[in-house]
């Protein structure tokens, strides 16, 4: 499956999941077409940086993690970055994988009911070991992909059936406001979209799909299309959630009215379906990113079975199961991973930016002007809502 797929397509896949759906329906919920333009602009930055990942891996058939280490001399230096995003990742990973087994939770008390609520994350994280250990996720993996196709699928039709005022949806696509409380949720918006972790797996992935330069215009088309795609997905289910009359999104109930325009009383189960397999899909490919980047980061050169390999996505699924298990609502869980994301993105996007302008690197394909001013105000504006989120949680804003 993933040779006849563009890489481009599992990356939108990934932001495609329970905390997309989660935030995208808290900020229709909550401030109707008015953030749309975060979304738009979090799909942009999206390509952006994905097409500069994919053009590092193809032109150096090396990772993201791989190119920055060898660029860095200075052996203090490199441990201290080497470190910095391997602690990164660490942290925005589990992060994720908590709102991942969120996202399968809520699916699970949507299908089950709540009585055993308590146990869903416990028998989650299980599943998630399970299939990863012995390798059976890839043969459950198309399902998943599937169900999740069917989620997509249904929010986009769900948006026309709504009928959205037009004019209201290009205000809030084209013109930039900031409503009061909603910073969170712009963040949330981007830490959704914008996956760090992303950046290190399309590198990779690119690399081993394709060998030779030439394959640089096939790379810049798959990921484009791809995002571009994910992102339909995605202010779709704000248009369908902005047509919700609750005030407030509190459990997997609520957000099941986005769908209702198309599944009527049968929303409910459908949002259960499609929120378990995206949430199970991704809390297996969260762990596993991790991984990759653990191993590329030390150079173990290890295989999917070596035991260091397999403590690092052990750790995260872990951490994950540990995170919901405060007693924590899962879509609180889910919001803070989206959040955490944002704050992380500012020094994978440096780093990233940096290695693509070395010459050494990429010689005549390195970026150009354009690209570098596209690419200084994308890692500025994570920087600036970074520091506003934190002023905020801490109240100083």
């Amino acid at each position: 499956m993933f040779k006849k797929l563009g890489p481009g397509v599992l990356v939108a896949a990934a932001f495609i999941g329970p905390g997309t759906v989660t935030a995208c329906t808290l900020a229709g919920v909550n401030f109707g077409f008015s953030l749309l333009w975060a979304m738009l602009l979090s799909i942009i930055a999206t390509y952006v940086l994905q097409e500069m990942s994919a053009r590092l891996g193809i032109i150096t058939q090396n990772g993201l993690a791989d190119v920055i280490k060898q660029e860095l001399t200075n052996p203090w230096i490199k441990n201290s970055v080497i470190g910095l995003i391997f602690s990164a990742i660490i942290i925005g990973n589990a992060s994720y994988e908590a709102g991942n087994i969120g996202g399968a939770t809520l699916g699970m008390e949507a299908l089950f009911g709540s009585l055993y609520g308590s146990w869903y994350p416990t028998v989650l994280g299980v599943l998630a070991f399970l299939l990863l250990y012995f390798g059976n996720y890839k043969s459950l993996e198309k399902l998943f992909i599937f169900l999740v196709l069917i989620m997509s699928l249904s929010f986009v039709l769900t948006a026309f059936l709504t009928q959205p005022n037009l004019w209201e949806l290009i205000k809030g696509m084209f013109v930039p406001s900031i409503p009061e409380d909603g910073i969170l949720t712009i963040i949330a918006l981007v830490g959704t979209t914008v996956v760090p972790y992303n950046l290190f797996l399309h590198a990779a992935l690119v690399s081993e799909k394709w060998k030779s330069k030439n394959a640089l215009k096939l790379a810049k088309r798959d990921t484009f299309v791809s995002i571009v795609l994910g992102g339909i997905v995605s202010i779709s289910i704000i248009v369908s959630a902005a047509a919700i009359k609750a005030t407030e999104v509190n459990s997997i109930m609520d957000m099941a009215k986005a769908m209702e325009p198309l599944y009527g009383s049968a929303a409910l189960y459908f949002m259960g379906i499609g929120m378990f397999a995206a949430g199970i899909t991704s809390a297996i490919t969260a762990p596993l990113a991790a991984a990759y980047v653990a191993n590329s980061c030390f150079g173990w050169k290890a295989d999917f079975k070596d035991v260091k390999f397999r403590f690092i996505w052990i750790l995260i699924l872990v951490l994950g199961v540990l995170f919901l298990s405060f007693g924590i609502k899962p879509i609180e869980i889910i919001k803070f991973a989206q959040v955490a994301n944002g704050l992380l993105l500012p020094i994978i996007a440096i780093f990233l930016l940096w290695v693509v302008n070395r010459a050494g690197v990429m010689g005549i394909h390195r970026n150009s002007k354009f690209q570098n001013v596209i690419g200084i105000a994308i890692i500025l504006l994570a920087v600036v809502l970074g520091a506003k989120s934190i002023l905020t949680v801490f109240g100083l804003l």
